[in-house]
């Protein structure tokens, strides 16, 4: 200022507004905060040290196949994920089935007998899933009418209720009546997919909240949308693309060693040879890499962070030299797998098919050696899918995320820290950060949201409208 006046709070200097924003992490989280900081007019920097964005949503070669790490997700409930994908422009590539349908095939049952659905009705909310329930064969008749009043007593929930985190879900649901049965085919059938947790190791908050959202809100809440090409095409060649178009300045293979408070009131971050000053910075990494980088001072007990455990997931790849699966996906019953997908089109294989089991809460066989894994879920490949039985096996490998999410146990929501810290011009952002969501694609597309939105405040710049649409949609 040429007059020698201080700025008012929350003014800043034409050389203090030139720093900009530092955001550091390249998932879904760091790419949803630069792009609404960079939308807002915000000078951006993304900093992520592998060579690639998408964070633990990504894609990579194995020959010719076009391998995702695992398989993705997400419901038309997710509304902020959603909105990322129009933002990036890939929704076409990644749609939504036109109406909930989610095949389930119980090993337990002789065959021809095994198939039921859960799908719903064009009718309001609970009768749109009534004809679905009341049909189910994997229950007894005693055991379906019992989860209807467990699902009307879970829709009586509030939300706002902290005692609900310090509950697991296994001893609500065994309270409600439910049997052992309808937690393994219908509760933990959706509850492990969503949670990464089975529902005695689950946070009755974060159960009721997936339970509510995706079941008992709208009719249309849980229809199921996928990725039809690999994760890589949207969440890194289409994310950059769009960060490219904001005039933000992406730099991977660039692992920060250093956040730091500046006596001007803003922060240096450091990376090998680069010493970059910004008003405000994102810390859109993994809680204990945040941990690490956390300057004193920021958060009250950031020990917190170290306690928010994690949950791996398995992924089991088998490409067959013919077609063994008509169905895009299907769920399992009585046998160690769970979810089934074909990945054959969206990996590129020409010929055969190729399919990937999801494998959540994996604890105990996330470090098993591969000939194990296989002579595992081979036979059990063959139990469900009889066309398996003659076909010639082209390729068997797996693909591991030792800590995939955090773990939903109960007691987390008090370990999960909001985007603000106590250091002004510092916030965090990631799927384990209190979004409210458990560790999903929209948890933390949702804390990109909240950590951006904050560090707007901050700076004095409004909001972009068309970043906050998705709360209207909600």
């Amino acid at each position: 200022m040429s007059d020698g006046a201080r700025p008012a709070p929350g003014q800043r200097t034409p050389e203090s507004a030139a720093r900009g924003a530092v955001v550091i992490g390249g998932g879904l989280a760091g790419i949803t905060a630069a792009l609404a900081l960079a939308d807002a007019g915000v000078s951006v920097t993304l900093l992520e040290g592998r060579p690639r964005l998408g964070g633990l949503a990504f894609s990579f070669q194995r020959g010719e196949l076009t391998v995702d790490n695992g398989q993705h997700v997400y419901l038309r409930c997710c509304t902020a994920y959603r909105w990322f994908l129009d933002r990036i422009e890939g929704a076409a590539l990644a749609p939504l089935q036109d109406r909930l349908d989610v095949p389930v095939v119980d090993l337990a049952k002789p065959e021809g007998r095994r198939l039921g659905r859960l799908r719903r009705d064009p009718l309001p909310v609970p009768l749109h899933l009534g004809r679905s329930l009341a049909a189910y064969p994997h229950l007894s008749l005693a055991e379906r009418a019992s989860v209807g009043r467990a699902a009307l007593a879970l829709k009586g929930l509030d939300l706002a209720d902290p005692t609900l985190d310090t509950q697991d879900f296994g001893s609500w649901l065994a309270a409600h009546g439910q049997s052992a049965r309808a937690i393994e085919a219908l509760w933990d059938l959706v509850g492990v997919a969503t949670l990464n947790a089975v529902a005695g190791d689950s946070s009755l908050g974060l159960a009721a909240m997936v339970f509510k959202t995706g079941l008992l809100s709208d009719p249309g809440a849980a229809d199921i949308g996928w990725a039809h090409v690999p994760l890589g095409e949207l969440h890194d060649r289409l994310a950059r693309k769009a960060l490219d178009s904001a005039g933000v300045r992406t730099e991977v293979r660039s692992r920060v060693t250093s956040v730091s408070a500046m006596d001007n009131g803003g922060w240096c971050v450091e990376v090998p040879g680069e010493r970059i000053e910004a008003d405000a910075v994102v810390l859109a990494v993994p809680q204990r890499e945040a941990y690490e980088l956390l300057p004193p001072g920021a958060l009250d007990a950031p020990e917190r962070l170290l306690e928010i455990g994690t949950a791996p997931i398995l992924n089991v790849h088998v490409v067959y030299d013919r077609k063994v699966l008509a169905r895009p996906f299907f769920a399992a019953l009585g046998t160690p797998v769970q979810w089934v997908f074909d990945r054959t089109h969206a990996s590129g294989l020409r010929s055969g098919q190729y399919l990937a089991l999801s494998q959540s809460a994996a604890q105990d066989d996330i470090d098993l050696p591969v000939a194990e894994l296989r002579a595992r879920y081979i036979p059990e490949l063959e139990k469900l899918l009889p066309g398996t039985r003659g076909a010639v096996i082209e390729d068997f490998f797996v693909t591991r995320e030792r800590t995939a999410t955090f773990a939903p146990t109960p007691g987390v929501g008090r370990l999960r820290p909001g985007a603000r810290t106590k250091a002004s011009g510092l916030y965090l952002a990631g799927a384990w950060t209190a979004t409210g969501w458990p560790a999903t694609m929209e948890s933390a597309v949702r804390s990109g949201v909240s950590a951006a939105d904050a560090a707007l405040r901050a700076l004095g710049r409004p909001r972009p409208s068309r970043l906050f649409a998705f709360e209207e949609a909600a």
